[in-house]
């Protein structure tokens, strides 16, 4: 073989071989972008899920202020209410005793007066008797003495 044809040779695999890392590195070079618009892509992404997040964290932080303040007035209201009612049953039980010793008084005064103001008088049903000892007199047309003519 001649030398020209192995420097041919030589020339030809070396070219093929450079033609073949030029391949290559632009393989990589591609790839290597796709992967940089990949991770871009990642980044954009990982900042709206960020700002979201913190938009839904503030969300969630007004949302349990709001329940504390409802709770905290919800609290005070029933505070309040059981206040009134305690100082309404001190009242209630200041007037029972007030009315207790007002009866009391009463009955010392005059132990024959009823609640309503009237004198109490006892029927002897059995006798016709009342309890001041006065005969009790009964209409003759109503037996029993029951109802009321009109």
């Amino acid at each position: 073989m001649d030398t020209w044809v192995i420097v041919l040779i030589v020339v030809a695999i070396v070219v093929a071989l450079l033609v073949l890392a030029l391949a290559l590195s632009k393989r990589s070079r591609v790839t290597k972008l796709k992967k940089r618009e990949q991770a871009r892509e990642h980044l954009q992404e990982a900042q709206v899920l960020s700002a979201r997040a913190e938009k839904d964290q503030a969300l969630a932080e007004e949302q349990a202020a709001r329940a504390r303040r409802e709770r905290a007035e919800a609290e005070e209201r029933t505070a309040l209410a059981e206040q009134e009612a305690r100082e309404r049953a001190a009242r209630a039980g200041e007037q029972a005793a007030e009315a207790q010793e007002l009866r009391a008084r009463a009955e010392k005064i005059a132990p024959d007066l009823t609640s309503d103001g009237h004198h109490e008088t006892r029927r002897d049903e059995h006798h016709g008797l009342r309890d001041d000892g006065t005969r009790r007199i009964q209409d003759p047309d109503q037996p029993g003495g029951g109802a009321t003519r009109r």
